[in-house]
């Protein structure tokens, strides 16, 4: 055996590195080089392969454990022959999936219209996913040690089989209490307080409105210095009626755009009490267009999506929408879905209890718009598809998270034949869905009365991500898969789930039309929902171009 070798085959055996799970992780490691819907950086991929090395070690040890049980036997040493043919096999199986992956990987960034970074995938993976691994089993072998302690004082006072099982549920139970509860709680107060002191500043180029069309100026009912920075951001932003009509070349007036920020009101049925006058006030009942927004995280409403109702209705138009956390949007989409659901159901019901008192022949066309957790929120206020026809004009609902209720039950009942990537439902009467804005599916049916369109992209993790992924294929794995998601995906047990879970973090890193990045994409939705008269293709296209500039 080469002296290299050797040396190799004794630092396994004083890293105490069991054979079994050794194997294993190395096979794990390999299959996480694969790709997934987004092309990954080098320390994501690391984060990743280090993940699934550790989580394979502990299949492969757990798996040699309940074979030397079945078979009532001891441990026995592997001779170093096998170890040396573990791992020379798998140091060439891990460069191999290595090189295999950097090719991969540069298909994906080709697609979602990113930059390789080839040398740095190779040079800053391996070390990554040793670092992640080795943390992973410290933490493992650490738990392990306590439940042991645990174990032997348990021993005093009951059989050590019992007392060895006690020991590890009991370690098992605190980690999950403080993961769960007491360290969670802690740590959400911490944040929603600290994020809570960013919503006292005010960007750079943004001034409390002077005119009585929007939220916070000297006529509004609404407090300029309570409505949180992505509010003050939302009023004092957007599109004047000269610039829209510049720009369509279209008769044009000025918006109204209305916001209530937490430090607004005592809670959010006051909140939406509170918008509902401020719109009131401003005249927006008197527009044809009525848009409630239910906003993400902080209270951002995205601003293409907004600016480009305005330009499409001609500035005819008055939007609605209000904060309800003050965590940014990520954090909002894992920990703060109950209130964004409350919030769009609040909001919504206080707008078209208004709305409804209005003489019919008065009343504007009331739209609904939300992107992300926001869609989930606008959700909450419908109980499904004719209900959303008899009380919208339509709805714009944009990156749905995976979890949306109404939005899973479109896509689970879709027509026989069409793809969950981009489904038809129910022939397109009135739910839509596109992967492109332009051609909302069926693009053969006409579409009269309610239009509502679900806007995704075959790339979203957002979308596509779900617990389910542990154990089960979704269905759009198994169909053919979408425009921008390499063809060499699959779908693997656990690993697929660690795959778009680390692509949740690039979501909104990709160029407009992929991921989670819909920017500009919202002229052409809005486009088809209202439908306007006499409008173009060549002024979507110029939208589309104005709005693909905004942050």
């Amino acid at each position: 055996m080469p002296g290299w070798l050797e040396r190799a085959v004794e630092l396994v055996r004083r890293s105490r590195l069991l054979p079994a799970g050794l194997a294993f992780a190395i096979g794990f490691a390999c299959l996480s080089l694969t790709p997934s819907l987004l092309p990954r950086s080098p320390l994501a991929q690391g984060v990743v392969t280090g993940a699934a090395a550790a989580s394979g070690y502990g299949v492969g040890v757990s798996l040699a454990w309940c074979w030397r049980g079945l078979r009532d036997r001891p441990r026995e040493p592997w001779p170093d022959r096998a170890r040396s043919v573990l791992l020379v096999g798998g140091v060439a199986a891990l460069l191999t999936s290595l090189a295999v992956g950097v090719r991969w990987q540069g298909e994906a960034h080709d697609l979602a219209g990113t930059e390789a970074t080839p040398v740095a995938f190779v040079l800053l993976v391996p070390l990554v996913t040793v670092v992640v691994a080795a943390l992973f089993l410290g933490l493992a072998r650490g738990a392990r040690a306590v439940s042991r302690r645990v174990a032997r004082l348990l021993e005093r006072r009951l059989k050590p089989s019992v007392a060895r099982v006690l020991g590890v549920v009991s370690v098992g139970f605190v980690a999950w209490a403080l993961l769960s509860g007491v360290a969670a709680d802690a740590g959400l107060r911490a944040l929603d307080a600290s994020f809570a002191l960013g919503d006292l500043q005010t960007p750079e180029g943004v001034q409390r409105p002077s005119t009585p069309l929007r939220s916070g100026s000297a006529e509004s009912l609404v407090d300029w210095d309570g409505m949180g920075v992505e509010g003050r951001t939302f009023v004092g932003r957007g599109p004047t009626a000269a610039q829209i009509g510049e720009l369509t070349g279209r008769p044009s007036i000025e918006p109204i755009r209305i916001f209530t920020g937490l430090g607004n009101a005592e809670d959010t049925e006051q909140q939406a009490a509170l918008a509902v006058a401020d719109l009131e006030r401003a005249g927006g009942f008197e527009r044809q267009h009525l848009l409630v927004v239910t906003t993400t995280g902080t209270g951002w409403v995205e601003p293409s999506a907004a600016s480009g109702f305005e330009y499409v209705t001609g500035g005819d138009s008055a939007i609605v929408g209000m904060q309800y956390s003050h965590l940014p949007s990520w954090l909002s989409f894992v920990v703060d879905s109950a209130r964004a659901r409350d919030a769009g159901r609040a909001l919504f019901d206080a707008v078209y209890a208004r709305w409804s008192s209005l003489p019919f022949d008065e009343r504007p066309e009331l739209y609904v718009f939300g992107e992300s957790l926001g869609s989930f929120g606008a959700e909450a206020a419908f109980s499904g598809e004719f209900d959303l026809n008899n009380r919208t004009s339509g709805a714009l609902l944009v990156g749905p998270p995976n979890f949306n209720p109404l939005y899973r039950s479109f896509i689970e009942d879709r027509d026989a034949g069409s793809r969950e990537v981009e489904p038809v439902y129910r022939e397109g009467r009135i739910i839509r869905f596109t992967t492109k804005a332009e051609r909302p599916q069926p693009e053969d049916e006409p579409w009269t009365g309610s239009r509502v369109l679900y806007l995704q992209h075959a790339s979203d993790p957002v979308t596509w991500w779900s617990p389910d992924l542990l154990l089960t294929r979704p269905d759009w794995l198994e169909e053919t898969h979408g425009d921008d998601v390499p063809g060499a995906m699959q779908w693997m047990p656990w690993i697929t789930f660690l795959q778009v879970s680390a692509d949740l973090a690039a979501a909104f890193s990709t160029q407009p039309a992929h991921g989670h990045n819909f920017s500009g994409e919202h002229a052409a939705g809005w486009v088809n929902v209202l439908q306007p008269e006499g409008w173009t293709p060549d002024i979507t296209e110029r939208l589309r171009q104005e709005l693909a500039r905004y942050p």
